[in-house]
């Protein structure tokens, strides 16, 4: 049976807007801890966010998301070094680069990505700079050296080492001219999971991820690859994505394999979650595949 230990990452450094730093607060309120009984590891402290694009990548927050990631990749390293699970709760995406970091630097480790948006702009197709629609494509190696050559470790995970999860964004990627997803990493979009259903794809991607030269993978959730229609607190609306039930069969059988070794949760806007359905509903999933 897994320990887990949540540390909070609640960065918003790869956002223009404001809320998601406050997804930890709210679902440490809603007793995920108590629920999964899991131990808390830390809250880290975030670098102030400014809002003006760095003049030579053009990219929001570049340099102190260069700076801080190495942080979140240590208090990850802890975690893991104590033999715990960690359940990483931010933020915005950009707080990949931690969790990424931390398992490079220990081998050769595969990314399980859900979420809604496929996150590989390039600097100068993403309208705001920001780091949030960017942060796969840094994690693979494609990007400016500062945050994509972490430590010298470029890539923090290989592009065939990845499985980009029910991704629904093809028409923002089409206007705003997004890089396309490397023919080698592993693409399950949502068309895909609705031909195939969500099992199917989530064993795939489980058997894509547990080959013998991968050390482990990581899971990244992210709150807008859900159903508009239960997830509207998020900064980036879109309709369509999974529902609670596909979403908690998809981690169930992502969580099932010895070889998952960490997740992290994010874009979660507590801010916009009126009614705060969304939440509880979120905490609950969360909580069943966890605990």
């Amino acid at each position: 049976m897994r320990s887990y230990a949540i540390i909070e990452a609640p960065s918003g450094l790869g956002l223009t807007t404001d809320g998601v730093e406050q997804l930890p607060d709210r679902l440490l309120e809603l007793g995920l801890a108590e629920r999964i009984v899991a131990r808390r590891a830390g809250r880290l402290a975030v670098p102030t966010t400014d809002r003006s694009r760095d003049p030579e990548t053009t990219i929001l927050n570049a340099r102190a998301i260069a700076a801080w990631s190495p942080t979140l990749a240590d208090a990850v390293e802890a975690v893991l070094d104590a033999g715990k699970f960690p359940v990483v709760l931010g933020g915005d995406c950009t707080i990949l680069l931690g969790p990424m970091l931390a398992l490079r630097r220990r081998g050769r480790f595969g990314l399980l990505y859900l979420d809604g948006h496929a996150d590989f702009f390039q600097p100068e197709a993403e309208p705001k700079g920001e780091g949030a629609s960017m942060d796969l494509a840094w994690a693979t190696g494609y990007g400016p050296a500062i945050v994509t050559d972490l430590e010298g470790r470029r890539p923090l995970v290989r592009p065939e080492d990845v499985v980009a999860f029910g991704y629904r964004d093809h028409e923002d990627q089409a206007e705003y001219g997004s890089q396309p997803l490397p023919a080698e990493l592993v693409s399950l979009d949502l068309p895909a999971i609705r031909e195939r259903g969500i099992e199917a794809c989530a064993r795939a991607a489980v058997d894509h991820l547990t080959r013998g030269e991968l050390e482990g993978y990581f899971i990244h959730l992210d709150a807008d690859c859900l159903e508009d229609a239960i997830m509207p607190a998020v900064d980036f609306r879109m309709p369509g994505g999974l529902s609670w039930d596909e979403l908690a069969a998809a981690l169930r059988i992502a969580l099932a394999s010895e070889k998952a070794v960490g997740i992290e949760v994010t874009i979660y806007n507590p801010r916009l979650d009126q009614s705060g359905a969304a939440g509880h509903g979120l905490a609950d999933v969360l909580a069943t595949v966890l605990g």
